[in-house]
């Protein structure tokens, strides 16, 4: 399947990237994720396999669009975890987990 990323077509197929990324070893997931195999692999490091590009010519967003043709599991990052990650007081973290508005 012809997918472009940063720019450049790629012809991709699942088993060309199954068989690319065997054997490589998934780097921490802090961000948006595909699932190849059992593993959960950053879609950086996805694409940086898959194309041989630098991870700064391409958007994690991309990866994700073209792994999802292909028929891969993409995940994103939840907003809520973003939001925890700067709240540092129990009762906005709780807050914001809810998804409500602390009301001042």
């Amino acid at each position: 399947m012809r997918c472009v990323i940063a720019r450049f077509p790629f012809e991709l197929t699942k088993g060309g990237v199954l068989e690319t990324m065997k054997g490589v070893k998934p780097e921490p997931v802090t961000g948006d994720s595909v699932i190849i195999g059992r593993r959960h692999y950053p879609a950086k490091q996805v694409g940086q396999v898959i194309t041989r590009q630098d991870r700064r010519d391409f958007s994690g967003g991309e990866v994700l669009r073209a792994m999802t043709r292909l028929g891969f599991t993409c995940r994103t990052l939840p907003e809520t975890a973003t939001l925890t990650a700067r709240v540092v007081d129990p009762l906005q973290r709780a807050s914001a987990m809810l998804g409500v508005p602390l009301a001042a």
